[in-house]
């Protein structure tokens, strides 16, 4: 593939990032993220909105049909349940006003929140662009796959609870050697097929690109190699909406150098900082 080739490729990827974001669940479509551990009401929608019994995936919302709830096709008129993320068949949300909802667990699926989706949210209307890097051919490294010992995990922090550790299955290790620097990555399942998700960190975080850090979804080859496309690093979800709560790299995964490839910020209609 030419470099030519290659930046128009990129071009297209940027384009339907463009639309995925402002999508009607994209993550600036997100208005709320509201965990639930007693009968509550919830910012933003209707209805009342509880736990289920230990061991049932989801809520149970309790509402009359002028609230406008319809979960999975049908009017709530009474109490119930809803299914969340981790069941078989996760429950459909929408509400009389457009907004829409989804269940989500958290990790070890003791509790749940809703999160309400809004596709003529305040961002989305404000929403200019994703600013990005040009294509830089350098940056796309070819790295050695090392695979871990089954069972083997690492630590992953969110930028909302730096002290709860989440630890993630680590199939394995990702090195390269950059400028005389050598680097041992670490990426985790991305729950797609056999790509990975790689969270990490550069000397350009806070300055040009988005202070948390960034993500690329690296796919193993069969040959023990890896491909590390920096140049399609995109921005954590928390970037458009301060409803995400984002993994932070390791500190394995936070290079020494300028990556000056891939997305950078989210700009709003005139060009400045969305948030």
């Amino acid at each position: 593939m030419t470099d030519t080739t290659a930046s128009d490729e990129l071009d297209r990827f940027h384009a339907l990032r463009h639309d995925r974001v402002a999508g009607p669940t994209g993550p600036l479509a997100l208005v709320n993220t509201q965990w639930v551990d007693g009968e509550q009401p919830i910012w933003g929608v209707p209805g009342l909105w509880g736990p289920t019994p230990v061991g049932v995936s989801g809520l149970r919302v309790t509402a009359t049909p002028s609230d406008g709830i319809v979960v999975d096709g049908d009017p709530v008129d009474g109490s119930v349940l809803v299914a969340g993320d981790d069941a078989m068949t996760p429950s459909s949300i929408r509400f009389a006003d457009g907004r829409s909802g989804t269940i989500i667990a958290n990790d070890d699926h003791t509790s749940y929140a809703l999160r309400v989706w809004d596709a003529r949210s305040e961002a989305i209307e404000a929403f200019g662009s994703i600013d990005a890097f040009p294509y830089d051919p350098s940056w796309v490294v070819s790295a050695e796959f090392v695979p871990t010992a089954p069972g083997t995990q690492v630590d992953i922090r969110h930028q909302n609870d730096l002290d709860l550790s989440r630890p993630k299955p680590l199939p394995g290790l990702i090195r390269f050697r950059r400028d005389g620097v050598d680097y041992e990555l670490a990426a985790f399942p991305s729950g797609d097929r056999d790509r990975l998700q790689l969270v990490f960190g550069d000397t350009t975080n806070g300055d040009s690109t988005y202070s948390v850090g960034r993500f690329l979804f690296p796919t193993p080859g069969s040959d023990g190699t890896i491909e590390l496309d920096f140049n399609r690093a995109v921005l954590p979800p928390c970037a458009f909406s301060y409803n995400f709560n984002c993994p932070i790299p390791p500190a394995q995964n936070r290079l020494s150098v300028p990556v000056e490839a891939g997305e950078k910020n989210v700009l709003d209609r005139d060009g400045a900082l969305l948030h």
